[in-house]
C-alpha cells in the first residue's frame, strides 16, 4: 500500500512506545491492528522454527485497559499467533513473564499520564526492546496499512488462542531471589503507589499478600488503591509535588525511608528519613556499587551504563571500585542495547530507571528499592547519612526552556562557551546534544543542553563542586538560551 493511502499513526506511535488518547487515537479496532502488525513485524519472523509464535499480554489499572488488550490479542490471533494474558501488572511485571517465558510482550500502559491516556511498550521475548529503529517504525506502518484495508485473517486451523496465567507470585519470589532482605534489621518504610501499579506489586514483593514469607519491614501504605483516575495526585514522582504527600508521611510515622513509584511502577523514587529526596544518581552509585562488589566477588569484571546527565559522582564511584563504566544517550532503549551489548551488570538514569542484567537487562524500579532497602538495613546508618556518600556535588536538575529557534539558541551557547572559550578551557562532547565540560579545572562544572525530540524545547542540566558555582553556570547558560525571549 502507498503511503497515501494508509492510515497515519505517527501522532501516537512515537520512538520509544505507543501512547495516545483513548478512544480518539487508542480504540480496540486500532489496538487489533497495532497486534496484527506487531505478529507479522516481530513476532512471526521471530518465532523459533516449528512452535507456536505467542506474546504475553498485560495491563495496568486504566480503566480503558481490558478492551484495548481484547482488541490487540484479536489482531494477534487472526495472524496465527497465541496470546497469554496475565491481566494487571506493573511494566517490569510484564518484562520478568516476557523474559522468563522466552516470548514477547506488550504492557498497556501510559506511565504517569492522565486518565484519559493508554498506551502499548513492546518488547521482543526476553524483554529486548522493540523501538523506532528496531521494528516500532514498521509495526506503526503496517498497523496504518491494516486500518484503512483490513486486517488479514489465518485459516481457522491456524488462528491463535487466549489464555490467562496469574504471574504476580512468580514475579515477586523471582525479585526476592535477588535480594535477600532476611537478615536486615527492622525498617519501617512508607509506600507511596500513587494509585498506581506500585499498589498492587509492592504487598506481594514487600509484605505477604503472594504467600511469601514476611520480611523485617513495616510498610505504611500511601495510595494502595488502583485508580487510574489518579486522585491524589499525578504518579509521576520526578515531579517534587508529587512527593510532598510521601515527605510528609515519612516524617509523621517516623518511618527509616520512603519509596514513589510511578504509575506503571517501572519506576523508584526514595526520599530519607528526614523526608528529603535521594537523587537517582546517589541510588545509581549505591545500587552500582552493591552490584560491582557481587560481580567481582564471582570473578568478573563489572561493566555499569549511566546515562549522560547522570552525576558524575556515578562514573567516580564505580571506576574508583573497580567497574568499566559506559556512558550512554539518554532514553531507554539506547540504555538497554547499552546493557545488552556490553553484559552490563547495571545501570541507571537520572530518571530513575534502573537496569539489571539479572532482570534480561530491563528496568525494575522494585529491585532497585530492594537493594536500598538492604543497604539501609545491612548498616546502623540513617539512610540521609548513607546518601551523602553519594551526593558530593549539586545538580540544577533538569530545566525546560521554550525557544523561537533550538538552533539559534544552541548556537549561541556554543559560540560563548567552545567558539570563544569565555569560561576557560573545556571538553566538548556530542554524544547526546551539547556538554561542556570545565571538571578537569577549577572551579569544577559541567552542563547539558539536548533539544526534546516533539516540541520547541531546550533541555538544560548543570552540575557543580558547589551550589554557588552551579547557580552560575545555570543561570549563564539559562541566559543565553533564553535572550531571543527577553529581547
Amino acid at each position: 500500500m502507498s503511503p497515501s493511502e494508509r492510515v497515519d499513526l505517527s501522532a501516537f506511535i512515537k520512538a520509544y512506545d505507543v501512547r495516545g488518547l483513548v478512544p480518539s487515537e487508542l480504540s480496540p479496532e486500532v489496538t487489533r491492528a497495532i497486534g496484527a502488525a506487531f505478529a507479522d513485524v516481530v513476532v512471526v519472523p521471530e518465532a523459533a522454527a516449528g512452535s507456536r509464535p505467542v506474546v504475553v499480554v498485560g495491563n495496568d489499572m486504566r480503566p480503558s485497559g481490558p478492551e484495548l488488550v481484547d482488541g490487540f490479542a484479536q489482531g494477534l490471533t487472526a495472524r496465527g499467533v497465541d496470546v497469554v494474558r496475565i491481566g494487571l501488572a506493573s511494566t517490569d511485571g510484564l518484562y520478568f513473564a516476557s523474559g522468563s517465558l522466552g516470548v514477547p510482550g506488550a504492557m498497556f500502559t501510559a506511565s504517569h499520564n492522565p486518565a484519559q491516556y493508554n498506551g502499548i511498550k513492546l518488547c521482543r521475548a526476553g524483554a529486548r526492546p522493540v523501538g523506532q529503529d528496531s521494528g516500532l517504525a514498521a509495526v506503526r506502518d503496517l498497523a496504518g496499512d491494516y486500518l484503512a484495508s483490513g486486517v488479514p485473517q489465518v485459516d481457522d486451523a491456524a488462528r491463535g488462542t487466549v489464555s490467562d496465567r496469574e504471574m504476580l507470585a512468580e514475579y515477586a519470589a523471582f525479585l526476592r531471589s535477588l535480594v535477600d532482605l532476611a537478615d536486615i534489621r527492622p525498617l519501617k518504610v512508607v509506600v507511596d503507589a500513587g494509585n498506581g501499579m506500585g499498589g498492587y506489586t509492592a504487598p506481594a514483593v514487600l509484605g505477604t499478600h503472594a504467600g511469601l514469607p514476611a520480611l523485617p519491614l513495616e510498610v505504611v501504605p500511601l495510595y494502595f488503591e488502583l485508580d487510574g483516575t489518579f486522585p491524589n495526585h499525578e504518579a509521576n514522582p520526578l515531579e517534587p509535588e508529587n512527593l510532598r504527600d510521601l515527605q510528609r508521611a515519612v516524617v509523621e510515622h517516623g518511618a527509616d525511608l520512603g519509596l514513589a513509584f510511578d504509575g506503571d511502577a517501572d519506576r523508584c523514587f526514595v526520599v530519607d528519613e528526614n523526608g528529603d529526596p535521594v537523587s537517582p544518581s546517589a541510588v545509581t552509585a549505591l545500587v552500582g556499587l552493591r552490584e560491582v562488589e557481587r560481580e567481582k566477588a564471582a570473578g568478573r569484571t563489572p561493566t555499569v551504563i549511566h546515562n549522560l546527565i547522570t552525576s558524575r559522582v556515578v562514573p567516580d564511584l564505580l571506576t574508583a571500585a573497580g567497574a568499566r563504566t559506559v556512558r550512554t544517550r539518554v532514553g531507554h532503549s539506547f540504555i538497554k542495547a547499552q546493557m545488552a551489548e556490553h553484559d552490563a551488570v547495571f545501570g541507571g538514569e537520572h530518571s530513575a530507571h534502573y537496569y539489571f542484567r539479572d532482570f534480561f537487562f530491563a528496568d525494575t524500579g522494585m529491585l532497585a528499592a530492594l537493594h536500598v532497602l538492604a543497604a539501609l538495613g545491612g548498616q546502623p546508618h540513617p539512610l540521609s547519612a548513607l546518601a551523602d556518600q553519594y551526593q558530593p556535588y549539586v545538580a540544577s536538575g533538569e530545566i525546560n526552556s521554550r525557544v523561537a529557534s533550538v538552533a539559534d539558541a544552541r548556537a549561541r551557547v556554543v559560540d560563548a562557551y567552545v567558539t570563544r572559550q569565555g569560561a576557560g578551557p573545556v571538553q566538548v562532547d556530542e554524544l547526546d546534544g551539547l556538554t561542556v565540560s570545565h571538571w578537569d579545572a577549577h572551579p569544577q562544572w559541567w552542563f547539558n543542553l539536548r533539544a526534546s525530540n516533539t516540541e520547541p524545547l531546550l533541555r538544560l542540566n548543570v552540575e557543580a563542586a558547589d551550589e554557588d558555582i552551579m547557580e552560575k553556570v545555570r543561570d549563564d547558560v539559562l541566559a543565553l538560551v533564553r535572550q531571543e525571549a527577553d529581547a
